[in-house]
């Protein structure tokens, strides 16, 4: 094993060692005569329930998390009569230990957390700085702006903020005659949204405005598609509605879907975890959550599994060569011995971790690297254009990227946006463990197993229905039209259970406001084609085409859906997706969202939560309320 030199990336220290989470709710295993079930109910001081939150003992060694209800529930082998002590901690409130005596068969204790100080110094600003003036439109950064960060728990870390973003430019509305055609790749990714979560729950401040990627709040959200018949691995779905926002225009939604395999079924997994363990890493929401994350992860893998572990510092090492998933006492002991420290070579540490995973290559299995940091890399191979075409070289050889985000302060999510995007992977940011929880165990077959890449999508509209359109998000994920047939043009990759949301605002012929719609001058040579075609004689309102290749193959399968201008009563799921839509757009303090309100966006979401099993939907309109409470702590200050 090598250590990396001048660091103590390696090390041994005691820890807390997470066992496998217990189903909540369910009724406990048949307790032994002496065992002792311990069971409760965390909330905050306003008797609101913190779902999420770790609640162990150490002695013995168990542990649980709580859900939506802020329930927990664990059972300790041989506890009657016995005495420990009860901890409960949740990223963003102070940590609350109990000691409690075991003198029954089920002990109930509730704990109420308080929230742990988070703030900024008096400068408290949500302008944005250019980083480089002369950095093309595609990767311009804006950075927080500065100032000293407090800690979880109050303690006081004087360096200054420097977490990245990289510039969106809203989508403006296209005027139907002169750009009948909406280019772009799917996007999978989701970090937006619980980064989001971050700055309104944790740091209770709103979020920068390029943070707010709206196509990953929609996306965010688990929807009832149909999963794909016959031989295609996706099936496409739109609907056409009215805008909540603007009651005169259109609302349709583009929507895919790709099977929802059990894991059983999944191809073997080759996965190598890259950690990040320098000393930025530190912090109780890096490398600590890291580790409880990935043994989340190793508790799901099946014994065809196969895990390594690289980690990088001030240099990078090998700490766990490729092991059967079977060996998980061992996989889950190297990743306990983790401690941060030291500067970042993460250039160094991403070729390691592809050279191990290419060591162990499957054929017919899923290779791939996961990647655990917070982006701030800053010895060797450090730009992200070399980073970039690296993760670009491996994925050719088939080891694919997954791109795991933590941590706040110099938070770079511009970089892992497009190593992500760029190594055929998805992106997640993990606020919490039960973030880490969705990402690596409910949706742990999108995660890791590509079952489509270079999906693209370009929607025609119809000249005789629609006057103008605008695609909600995805700005960073626009395609030139002719890249569409184009099978050498890289796009998005699609896991298996994974659901795609695209909205567009569409401005129906007639309206006066497709008078304010931008158009080019006329051509001096050519005029405009004025002929239409039967199709656009009939009801359609717009037509998807839909290209893919299989994940090992070259060329792609076109698939395609006309859509009828009959705008319906909303779904649920698509009122919602609107509801989410809508916030980003407040968020973004965008004129499109008109004179919409957070208020309505609650109203909205809670006229549509379904049946939220995992509580996810309940979330956002408490994400909302926070929001609320921010903005009109925003608007008194000026």
């Amino acid at each position: 094993m090598r250590t990396p030199s001048g660091s103590r990336a390696v090390a041994v220290r005691a820890t807390l060692l997470l066992l496998p989470l217990l189903a909540l709710g369910a009724a406990p295993p048949a307790p032994r005569a002496t065992d002792v079930v311990l069971r409760g109910v965390v909330t905050t001081p306003t008797r609101e329930p913190i779902a999420g939150a770790s609640v162990s003992t150490t002695e013995p060694r168990a542990g649980a998390t709580t859900d939506a209800a802020g329930r927990y529930l664990l059972r300790i082998p041989g506890g009657r009569g016995r005495e420990l002590t009860l901890h409960v901690r949740r990223i963003g409130f102070q940590v609350s230990s109990r000691r409690l005596r075991l003198d029954a068969d089920t002990v109930t204790s509730d704990f109420t957390l308080a929230l742990s100080t988070v703030a900024l110094s008096e400068l408290v600003t949500l302008e944005y700085k250019r980083s480089v003036a002369s950095a093309p439109a595609a990767v311009r950064l804006r950075g927080v702006a500065g100032g000293t960060i407090s800690a979880p728990g109050g303690r006081r870390d004087e360096r200054r903020n420097t977490e990245e973003y990289a510039a969106i430019d809203e989508n403006a509305y296209a005027d139907v005659r002169s750009r009948p055609r909406s280019t772009f790749s799917v996007d999978v990714d989701r970090a937006s949204y619980s980064n989001v979560r971050r700055f309104v729950m944790t740091e209770r401040r709103l979020p920068p405005r390029d943070a707010v990627r709206i196509e990953e709040l929609v996306n965010y959200f688990p929807y009832d598609y149909a999963e794909p018949r016959g031989r295609e691995p996706i099936a496409v779905h739109a609907e056409v509605t009215r805008a909540p926002w603007n009651r005169a225009h259109l609302l349709a939604r583009v929507a895919l879907q790709t099977p929802r395999i059990p894991l059983a079924d999944l191809p073997p997994n080759n996965l190598v975890f890259l950690l990040d363990v320098s000393g930025s890493m530190q912090p109780a929401n890096k490398l600590p959550l890291v580790k409880q994350a990935m043994r989340l992860l190793v508790n799901e893998l099946r014994p065809v599994d196969r895990v390594a572990i690289v980690v990088y510092a001030g240099a990078a090492g090998t700490v766990l060569p490729s092991t059967p998933a079977s060996e998980r006492e061992r996989i889950l002991e190297a990743i306990e011995r983790l401690e941060a420290g030291g500067s970042t070579a993460g250039g160094e540490g991403i070729r390691l971790a592809y050279d191990v995973a290419r060591a162990n290559h499957m054929i017919e299995g899923n290779n791939r690297v996961i990647l655990a940091t917070d982006g701030d890399f800053n010895v060797g191979v450090s730009s992200t254009a070399e980073l970039v075409r690296l993760v670009e070289e491996k994925r050719r050889q088939g080891t694919f990227l997954t791109v795991l985000g933590f941590g706040m302060g110099n938070y770079k999510d511009s970089r892992l946006e497009q190593l992500a995007d760029r190594g055929n992977g998805n992106y997640a940011y993990v606020d919490d463990l039960m973030e880490a929880r969705k990402t690596l165990v409910h949706e742990l077959g999108g995660t890791l197993v590509t079952v489509a890449k270079d999906v693209k999508l370009q929607v025609e509209f119809n000249p005789r229905a629609v006057a103008a359109y605008r695609l909600i998000g995805y700005e960073n994920r626009l395609l030139r039209d002719e890249d569409f047939d184009d099978d050498g043009k890289d796009a998005g990759e699609m896991g298996a259970g994974h659901s795609v949301t695209a909205l567009y605002e569409l401005i129906p012929v007639g309206l006066r406001d497709a008078d304010s719609v931008r158009r080019a001058a006329p051509l001096r040579y050519q005029e405009p084609r004025s002929a239409t075609t039967t199709a656009a004689r009939s009801d359609e309102l717009l037509h998807v085409s839909l290209r893919y290749k299989t994940p090992t193959g070259e060329s792609s399968r076109l698939l395609r859906l006309p859509v009828t201008a009959r705008a319906g009563r909303a779904s649920t799921d698509l009122t919602f997706a609107a509801a989410v839509a809508s916030y980003g757009m407040l968020l973004r303090e965008s004129k499109h969202a008109g004179a919409f309100t957070y208020d309505a966006v609650r109203e909205l979401a809670r006229s549509s939560l379904g049946p939220d099993r995992d509580g996810y939907r309940a979330g956002f309109v408490k994400l909302v309320e926070e929001t609320m409470r921010l903005s009109r702590d925003v608007a008194r200050r000026e």
